[in-house]
């Protein structure tokens, strides 16, 4: 019944994929809003192009599909990383993971932005007025994750996002949910991946600054405060399926092929591609590219391809793992990312 029921769930994401593939993104691109849960952490999977929804494991998973958190070798990890992201931007994330037994696998992250100091300029003061402001953007996530079988993991994340800035904010919340199934169709090391990112309700910013005076001239009146609505926007969700290899060329050495397709809401459909070699489960290096063929002639994806690779250890009671990504940008530099695995 277990393995049914992945099927089953496998099935009916990949239909859904399919669909959203051939409907495309059409006028809505570039409309939708909360883009910071677009922004990739951790550098394990980033290396390989973001191209792992099938070959993901452990606490690095969360991103990238819920169902990877539950296939730890550890009972408890924690992950640290920081990304160099375009425009000087700083992204910081954070999460713990841990297993209860048959309950499942709970873990929690957290993901902040760093924008610095923007100046506050107006119609009046085009060049300054003399006061800044830092836009804030901050996600915590909770995740569950169950093997089902020793195939099928699944998982879920409820994410709560907040967005603020100057004297308006916004806050949401947003679903993930995936499903990896192992060794499929009995072929060992065949891995099928399936994740469905940033379902959820529309946002909207509110606040004070939306408060605006209101004088009516020749009227025997005082002026009056009148707030402007703001228009609410929708989360950037979208859908990915994915396929992976993972051959064992010798006792020391292994393989991993991973590739995938994104059906978005908000912009063009993407394909990834990627690999990683290991050795002695010791030694990392790993590569990817990514590509949106049908981005408009007057516009350009901004990525293509990325490299990193990683260093694991065993200290006893604890793994430790560094790992290391760049990713190529377009018009700005690359994103540099740095990440720290504990496993105990």
């Amino acid at each position: 019944m277990k393995r049914l029921l992945g099927i089953l769930i496998v099935v009916i994401l990949v239909l859904v994929t399919l669909h959203e593939g051939i409907a495309g993104p059409g006028n809505r691109t570039g409309t939708g809003g909360a883009a910071q849960l677009l922004i990739p952490v951790g550098a394990r999977d980033l290396a390989m192009g973001g191209s792992t929804i099938s070959t993901t494991r452990g606490i690095e998973s969360l991103f990238w599909n819920p169902a990877g958190v539950a296939r730890s070798d550890n009972s408890a990890n924690l992950i640290f990383s920081h990304m160099s992201y375009i425009a000087d931007i700083g992204v910081e994330y954070g999460a713990v993971s841990g297993k209860f037994g048959e309950l499942g696998t709970f873990a929690l992250s957290v993901k902040s932005l760093s924008v610095g100091e923007i100046p506050v300029t107006t119609t009046e003061n085009p060049d300054g007025t003399g006061q800044n402001f830092s836009p804030q953007f901050f996600t915590a996530g909770l995740t569950y994750s169950r093997m089902l079988s020793d195939r099928i993991s699944v998982g879920l994340t409820t994410n709560l996002i907040t967005e603020r800035i100057s004297d308006v904010s916004a806050s949401g919340i947003a679903f993930n949910v995936g499903v990896i199934y192992d060794n499929l169709a009995d072929f060992t090391g065949l891995s099928l991946g399936v994740v469905v990112k940033n379902i959820g309700p529309q946002m909207k910013f509110d606040g004070p600054a939306l408060y605006q005076v209101g004088d009516v001239s020749g009227q025997n009146r005082p002026p009056q405060y009148l707030k402007v609505e703001t228009a609410p926007f929708e989360l950037p969700a979208s859908i990915e399926i994915g396929l992976g290899y993972r051959s064992v060329m010798s006792e020391n050495a292994d393989l991993l092929f991973s590739g995938s397709f994104q059906s978005n809401n908000f912009s063009e459909d993407e394909y990834r591609l990627g690999a990683e070699a290991a050795i002695n489960k010791m030694f990392f290096i790993r590569g990817g590219a990514s590509f949106a063929p049908d981005t408009p002639d007057d516009s350009e994806y901004i990525y293509c391809f990325s490299v990193g690779g990683g260093i694991a250890y065993n200290l006893g009671d604890a793994d430790i793992a560094v790992d290391y990504a760049f990713r190529d940008t377009e018009f700005f530099s690359g994103n540099h990312v740095i990440a720290v695995r504990l496993g105990f």
